[in-house]
């Protein structure tokens, strides 16, 4: 298959810098607008490069999928995270990759996420006992409190000591500093000791030695050995020729899951919160199912098969405000998608945020409709039109884990508490490496009977 174009469509763009302001300025709404003014495949002009935005999901599958073995996590993901994650699971690459997934994978087998599930619903329960009714709390960040803390008692087998609120903010700080260095076109060095690089300096020391601090006890404990989270099979994991991971990628697989272990669930919850304030139907809707089946008891993994509407609840969030709401990748090998041929070092992106929002696939498809997924829409979608924790062999190894946890935590918290939004609160989505509120979301907390 050819096409009449040796390039695809795309906009033209300023001299030199292309669509490269527009890109810092409203990423989000450049990329709906370009996918619905050109189509499937777009040629977007960035600072006298090209990036390739496919919107069409078997394109998407050809990236992420078919044809993965021709692609590598894209420049501009190793420049934004890899300060902060080092050669963690979410960017190396090839056979060193595949090396720490396996070392990775046994803490991530279903029976042993749902191991997890108890401590998951205590650190819900525990964390809710402090809320008051009537108080304004801002959710996203009693959302990260939480994940944090799960993360940190399942994954590592250990507690925070009042960190959670300074990981937060460090984190979110790191974030914006490190895509904000990846997009700009001219960028001071780090070692220079301007504000924001002396504060990066300090963030990135306080979450290393966070890390290395957790991964010393763990050492120190005498029955380690015996311990199966996470951290522990990764100090114990041997390879096939005998060799264990060094202190550095220890660390590196540590701050990755560290970071993305709690980053996701936090934001699937917080955007959850926020969307059912705005649609009181379906907070409605929830709030009856989890009466229903629950009745005011807390959750448990048995109780979940009976929970549909919860299911589809955290789907439908899943689609409209996909905490990973970008993919990149850069081409190792001369690749041909969509009839168009592309060279060695050509980069490609396709965004969640746009192919969810596509009239193609989903019916009205702004509106928050929890029970379109009821009736077996996810079966009837082609792949690559939903992939919210991304697809083919590099599928966020943690997926089960979140839903897990988004959904446990959903049913203990809704039971107690409903959420609104402060009159005149403006919530904007903040596209960073994940897809955070800017500001937080600040909402008032309401008991119920």
């Amino acid at each position: 298959m050819t096409t009449k174009s040796l390039t695809p469509p795309g906009p033209r763009g300023l001299p030199l810098f292309g669509v490269a302001l527009q890109v810092r300025r409203d990423p989000l709404n450049l990329l709906l607008r370009l996918a619905r003014e050109y189509g499937d495949v777009v040629r977007l002009p960035v600072m006298g490069q090209q990036r390739i935005l496919l919107n069409r999901p078997d394109f998407i599958q050809q990236m992420l999928l078919i044809q993965h073995a021709k692609f590598h996590k894209s420049d501009l993901t190793k420049q934004a995270v890899g300060p902060m994650l080092g050669q963690g699971l979410l960017i190396s690459e090839g056979e060193f990759w595949r090396r720490q997934r396996r070392f990775a994978q046994p803490a991530f087998h279903r029976s042993r996420v749902n191991e997890y599930a108890p401590a998951m619903i205590g650190v819900a329960q525990k964390h809710i006992e402090r809320w008051r009714d009537g108080e304004t709390r801002d959710v996203a960040s009693e959302m990260m409190a939480i994940a944090l803390e799960v993360a940190v008692q399942t994954l590592f087998g250990t507690a925070l000591s009042g960190e959670a609120e300074h990981v937060g903010r460090a984190t979110a700080f790191l974030m914006r500093y490190s895509l904000g260095r990846a997009r700009a076109p001219f960028r001071l060095p780090r070692r220079w000791p301007t504000p924001k690089n002396k504060r990066a300096t300090r963030e990135f020391d306080f979450l290393d030695s966070l890390v290395y601090r957790i991964i010393e006890e763990r050492r120190e404990q005498r029955d380690a050995a015996q311990r199966t989270d996470l951290l522990s099979l990764l100090m114990a994991a041997l390879d096939e020729d005998g060799t264990q991971m060094t202190p550095k990628q220890l660390r590196d697989e540590a701050m990755t899951l560290f970071i993305a272990g709690h980053e996701t669930t936090a934001l699937l919850l917080a955007w959850t919160w926020y969307l059912l304030a705005k649609n009181p139907n379906v907070e409605a809707a929830l709030h009856q199912e989890l009466r229903g089946a629950l009745g005011g008891a807390a959750p448990s993994l048995p109780d979940l098969p009976r929970l549909p509407y919860l299911h589809a609840v955290m789907k439908e969030t899943l689609r409209l405000y996909p905490p990973a709401y970008l993919m990149a990748r850069t081409s190792i090998a001369p690749v041909t998608i969509g009839g168009y041929e592309f060279g060695a070092g050509s980069t490609f992106i396709s965004s969640q945020w746009v192919t969810h929002r596509d009239a193609r696939y989903f019916d009205e498809p702004e509106a928050y409709r929890p029970e379109r997924w009821l009736d077996g829409l996810e079966s009837r979608l082609p792949s690559g039109a939903y992939y919210p924790f991304g697809d083919g062999p590099r599928r966020c190894i943690g997926q089960g884990f979140a839903m897990l946890e988004a959904a446990l935590v959903s049913a203990c918290v809704a039971q107690r508490f409903q959420f609104r939004l402060l009159p005149g609160e403006e919530v904007v989505p903040e596209p960073l490496i994940t897809l955070r509120p800017h500001n937080g979301i600040r909402m008032v907390l309401h008991a119920r009977g």
